[in-house]
């Protein structure tokens, strides 16, 4: 069972996927990523990239996010957010849900005009050995001129995301988290 861990839902419990197809952010890496950023949540647009359960959207939105947009492509997914964000009671005035293509999706919030202050992604991990999900953000121009994209991957699967500047990377047992943003100069870093 997965659990919020701090703000105005704290200690809910999400229900967690039964199918081997979604693998949820463990508790370790989600609480590592939340004391990197810490109170940068508050007010922010975020992006839930490959949305799952919900278990990162929620407790940005827990923590003051300002909206949420999850994406995620398998109906079991789309199904299981719906269940947690209702469970929890979160106004559907704070969140939207995508069933789709990331790709897609993400072209698709372009044209609307959306822009990211902070960008979650946890792909499956496959597919960044021929995919690089964050290819998408750049050339549609998601991420706003401060935000941040956080990358969880596994420590042995090395990974460039090319089109942002990697100014952080935290190890966590066998998963890590990369840290990206627009053109950082090095006394920043």
């Amino acid at each position: 069972m997965l659990r919020i861990f701090s703000g105005i839902y704290k200690g809910r419990k999400l229900k967690s996927a039964e199918t081997p197809n979604v693998r949820p952010t463990t508790a370790k890496v989600k609480l590592s990523f939340f004391d990197i950023i810490q109170d940068k949540v508050r007010e922010q647009i975020f992006l839930d990239g490959f949305g799952g359960s919900g278990n990162i959207g929620i407790e940005a939105l827990s923590r003051g996010a300002e909206y949420v947009v999850f994406i995620d492509i398998l109906p079991e997914s789309i199904k299981l957010l719906k269940h947690n964000l209702e469970k929890i009671e979160v106004p559907s005035d704070h969140y939207r849900i995508i069933k789709g293509d990331y790709n897609r999706s993400i072209i698709q919030l372009s044209k609307e005009g959306f822009k990211f202050d902070i960008i979650f992604l946890d792909p499956p991990y496959k597919l960044l050995e021929y995919a690089n999900p964050v290819k998408v953000l750049f050339k549609r121009n998601v991420l706003a001129d401060n935000g941040i994209i956080v990358l969880e991957r596994p420590s042995n699967l090395n990974f460039d995301a090319k089109y942002f500047d990697l100014y952080r990377e935290h190890k966590i047992g066998q998963k890590t988290l990369n840290f990206y943003r627009h053109d950082v100069e090095e006394s920043e870093i």
